[in-house]
């Protein structure tokens, strides 16, 4: 996607739209078949794009010179992002995808706490009360 040249928030709106889409799809691709199967099957699909695009732009040649320090964070955020998944394609089959992705959206608000605790990002009180309204809707969803 480096090709495409777009503000932060239009790439954040390109994400939406494809979190959306997977929604669909995963639901869809869930059935009749294990959940872990699938998210490997997923996973392995991501994992051919994402080299894919990496080797189409060169970018490989980069990676001796990635720190430790970076790989250990990416590698945990690869951990958290297969346990999310994992997590996630069982709840696509075991619920209504119209319930599941608003509860997993929930984790907005869940950024917006730990980036101020972790990273010291700014919590507006815009940012706290659209926390709590997103948090007061997942409790909606649950209940």
């Amino acid at each position: 996607m480096n090709s495409l040249v777009l503000p932060w928030w239009g790439y954040a709106l390109l994400s939406a739209f494809f979190a959306a889409l997977t929604t669909l799809f995963a639901k869809l691709g869930v059935a009749g078949v294990s959940s872990n199967l699938a998210t490997a099957i997923r996973t392995a699909v991501v994992l051919v794009i994402a080299w894919g695009i990496v080797f189409a732009n060169g970018e490989v040649r980069a990676i001796d010179q990635i720190p430790g320090r970076v790989w250990f964070w990416l590698i945990l955020s690869a951990i958290a992002t297969g346990l999310s998944w994992l997590a996630y394609f069982r709840a696509l089959q075991m619920g209504n995808a119209s319930s599941v992705a608003p509860i997993d959206k929930s984790s907005l608000a869940l950024i917006l706490i730990l980036s101020a605790l972790f990273l010291g990002e700014t919590i507006t009180w815009k940012t706290a009360l659209g926390t709590v309204a997103i948090m007061a809707g997942t409790l909606l969803f649950i209940l």
